[in-house]
């Protein structure tokens, strides 16, 4: 180890001494006088790039040396979180990048395809001090273990939780790897039952992505969407851990800029919603809100009756349509129109025949009559009644609180589907909340409505030109300010100005204020952000619409969309990868599986197997590569004791190191939280419960994707028959754990779970 420890030393000098050069180039770049726009963009990107190796260094010194492979024919390579360079030009990398090509080996070769390779060594280091080397020799062709670096991956797997996910960078296995380094082309779908590592093979797949395709994904960027913010705060560290910060990390209810929908609905209510036929609802509700009205209205213009007919009404709107297809940016030549006709009829009232004949008004008169016309209130009220100005919200928020516009905009739908989204309007300070099921609903609504932005463009093009006219007249005074003293007048004429040097569009660009946000934040504040690539995590709870959603955001099909179906908790979610996707993606699509439970100890998931298979999915267990130190645990009592007991258990269970989950029915969250918060200290509970901080009590749906040392089932018979598909639900809460499992039933225990009995 000694070697060993002399090299890794050696690297951390490198690290540090790379940190230091990346912190003078920053401070460099920072001080860096831009004088015009091309070098002010060249110095924006100099820090960006700047302050992300820095950030990669820093996140290196975690872990900076993960292995080392001996090769047959030369000398090793050690494998790192980062790439860096050696001392002598031409030579092999002191430590090559995980993600880099000569990397793959390590990840790959076995004694029967050993690829080159002699020697695969793991190094497990605690801060700058190695502890731990794993080796495995891979010449002689007698095939082993099917696991890559079997001693690392279940020392890993043995260590306790922090309530925070971690890298894999040490243990990835060859069938991980192989879908981590998937072409980027189309959707890859990952299915893998609990425990393949999913989520993790899709982070390290971003990471992988945004260093192989570093100048496209810099400049779009990258979404990573998630199931909910618990999973999100979950696993905020590993990319950051990789050294990529440039990732916007959002649940579905974040989607939409300057909206965080977290709001609660029932199931059936969220499956409606998810229907790809909300598109044809949504379209015939704008419909519905360009009136004609059944008589003609009247409006008062200087104690004239102006009539407008139900006809002109019509083919005003004809005209509106065939300017713009979006509903807001047609609605100004509908009111044109509309004041176009009042005024003409206004004209006549007052005695002037402007179509032919006596003319008795000349185009000022005419004018100033538009004019009057236009700033009317009651015409402004009228256009508004037959073409009114919407936003999402709004068209959303009239029409599910509107049975009558509910029926005209469903024709053919049964009652009891237009009675789930029927939702009573709340007075104006109380407005209900709105749900992540929601968010597709107002992304789909402002693709039909549009943004009329042509007052925030003259406001643009005002704030320019003045700063246009600024600049010029400093310019101006900087020429007229030069010295005409001089005795020798040739010299004079080589004397430059600040005009020579710069002109006054380019001093006006200098003065605008540069925006210096990050992809991502620009990302998250902008709607219409297209991304380079997107990863789904719990991809098969996706609704249709919420993957219309999605794919608008990232138009060349770039995906990743990890998820397990026997794990679809949603009655929108997904029961077949093909239908969920074809109606969005045609065939761009392709499947890989994950077969090899990392998480989930032996003992354990033959009692979530049982459960999978009275499901009757048809699905099966991914098999576990390890045995538990404990025997999975079930006990039957009152319903006057639960809570008593589930505090006990709890305690017990928060007493070993790592974390602990509660997971229970949803309606009993309240109840149990309560019970166990009067035993431990740092419960909490819901969508947003923090497992580092102390246990969690949480339902099945929240406890997707996440992972804890201890598990404790509340009431499975009430996770059974509440959830939509309640073996699905059961299936996922007995899977989370990795080392202890208990279940607590109050009274007969399903007969699903007759292993433990």
């Amino acid at each position: 180890m000694d070697a060993e420890q002399q090299y890794v030393k050696e690297l951390y000098g490198r690290l540090d001494a790379a940190r230091d050069l990346a912190d003078k180039r920053l401070k460099q770049a920072i001080s860096w006088p831009a004088v015009d726009p091309q070098a002010l963009q060249e110095r924006d990107a100099t820090v960006r790039f700047q302050t992300e190796r820095v950030t990669a260094l820093d996140a290196a010194e975690a872990g900076l040396c993960v292995g080392r492979i001996d090769r047959t024919e030369d000398g090793p390579l050690y494998i790192g979180r980062i790439g860096l360079a050696a001392d002598d030009a031409g030579g092999d990398p002191a430590l090559v990048d995980w993600r880099a090509p000569a990397a793959r080996p390590f990840y790959t070769a076995t004694p029967v395809h050993p690829l080159g390779l002699a020697r695969r060594r793991h190094i497990r280091t605690r801060g700058r001090t190695v502890v731990r080397l794993d080796d495995e020799v891979l010449t002689g062709g007698v095939a082993g273990s099917s696991l890559t670096g079997e001693a690392a991956l279940l020392d890993a797997l043995d260590t306790a939780r922090t309530g925070r996910m971690t890298d894999i960078v040490r243990t990835i296995q060859a069938e991980q790897d192989r879908i981590i380094r998937a072409d980027d082309r189309g959707v890859l779908v990952v299915q893998g039952g609990p425990g393949t590592g999913k989520t993790a093979v899709a982070l390290h797949r971003a990471a992988y992505l945004l260093y192989t395709h570093r100048e496209r994904l810099a400049r779009r960027g990258l979404l990573v969407v998630g199931p909910t913010p618990t999973f999100l705060r979950y696993i905020a560290d590993v990319l950051p851990s990789l050294g990529e910060t440039g990732v916007l990390l959002a649940g579905l209810g974040q989607l939409r800029p300057g909206l965080d929908a977290r709001g609660a609905e029932a199931p059936e209510v969220a499956a409606v919603k998810g229907r790809l036929d909300m598109v044809e609802v949504l379209q015939a509700a704008v419909a519905d809100r360009q009136v004609v009205p059944d008589a003609p209205r009247e409006v008062l213009v200087d104690g004239f009756a102006l009539r407008l007919r139900p006809i002109d009404v019509a083919r005003a709107q004809n005209a509106a349509r065939k300017a713009a297809r979006l509903h807001n940016l047609a609605r100004p030549e509908f009111a044109r129109r509309v004041v176009d006709l009042l005024t003409r009829r206004y004209a006549e009232r007052i005695g002037a025949d402007v179509r032919g004949g006596a003319n008795l008004l000349d185009r000022e008169d005419l004018a100033a009559l538009r004019r009057e016309v236009a700033g009317e209130t009651a015409v402004r009220v009228l256009v508004d009644d037959l073409w009114p100005v919407l936003t999402p919200e709004r068209l959303l928020g009239d029409l599910f609180a509107d049975p009558d516009r509910i029926a005209r905009a469903t024709p053919g739908w049964d009652d009891a589907d237009r009675a789930l989204l029927y939702r009573p309007g709340p007075p104006p300070t109380h407005p209900t909340p709105w749900t992540p099921a929601d968010v597709p609903l107002l992304d789909e609504a402002d693709e039909l409505l549009g943004f009329d932005d042509s007052e925030q463009r003259a406001r643009a093009d005002r704030d320019r030109r003045r700063r246009l006219a600024e600049a010029q007249e400093t310019l101006d005074v900087l020429h007229g300010s030069r010295s005409v003293d001089l005795e020798d007048e040739h010299l004079e004429a080589e004397v430059l100005s600040a005009g020579d040097l710069i002109d006054a569009e380019q001093l006006a660009e200098r003065q605008r204020a540069a925006d210096t946000r990050t992809t991502a934040e620009r990302a998250a504040a902008d709607r219409t952000w297209t991304f380079g690539h997107v990863v789904v995590d719990e991809a098969q709870e996706l609704s249709p619409m919420a993957w219309r959603l999605l794919v608008r955001r990232c138009p060349t099909r770039s995906m990743t969309a990890v998820g397990d179906l026997a794990q679809t908790g949603s009655l929108a979610g997904a029961s077949a990868w093909a239908e969920t996707l074809e109606p969005h993606v045609g065939g761009a699509w392709r499947l890989e599986e994950l077969t090899v439970n990392y998480r989930t100890p032996a003992e354990i998931m033959a009692v979530a197997a049982d459960v999978l298979a009275a499901g009757g999915t048809g699905a099966t267990a991914p098999a576990s590569v390890r045995p538990g130190t404990a025997a999975p645990w079930a006990e039957v009592t009152g319903e006057a004791e639960l809570a008593g007991r589930v505090a006990a258990a709890t305690a017990e269970l928060a007493g070993h190191e790592g974390t602990t989950a509660v997971v229970v029915p949803a309606s009993r969250v309240a109840a149990v939280a309560a019970a166990v918060a009067g035993r431990v200290a740092g419960v909490s509970s819901g969508p947003d419960a923090d497992s580092s901080a102390g246990p969690v009590v949480i339902t099945p749906t929240e406890a997707k994707g996440l992972e804890f040392d201890s598990v404790l089932v509340v009431d499975p018979r009430g996770i059974l028959d509440e959830g939509v598909r309640g073996h699905n639900d059961l299936y996922v809460a007995l899977t989370r754990a990795t080392q202890r499992l208990g279940v607590l039933s109050p009274g007969v225990l399903p007969e699903e779970l007759a292993r433990l009995a």
